[in-house]
């Protein structure tokens, strides 16, 4: 099994803004994206793993949180985000 430190250096190396940057919006999206994807498989081969499942959708309103965010305050860097982490945006009521 593997640390989840291990996993994490590679995503906020790319992601980082400048070379102190590990926590930035953009960093915990790609580090969030990530995880949800690990939990993705696993729920795939355990379909009745319910902690697992509200975990995943903890991750997922954390991340819609971020992303939400990032639209109103940094429209560019959002879209850039999305684009490269192969996400759909997230939806507006205005």
């Amino acid at each position: 099994m593997r640390t989840p430190q291990a996993g994490k250096a590679p995503i906020i190396e790319q992601y980082k803004l400048n070379d102190r940057d590990t926590g930035s919006a953009d960093v915990q999206v790609a580090v969030l994206t990530q995880r949800i994807r690990e939990l993705t498989e696993h729920l795939k081969i355990h379909k009745k793993d319910k902690h697992t499942q509200r975990g995943l959708m903890k991750l997922v309103g954390k991340r819609t949180r971020l992303l939400r965010y990032l639209q109103r305050s940094e429209r560019d860097r959002y879209q850039q985000l999305i684009a490269q982490l192969g996400i759909r945006g997230v939806r507006t009521n205005a």
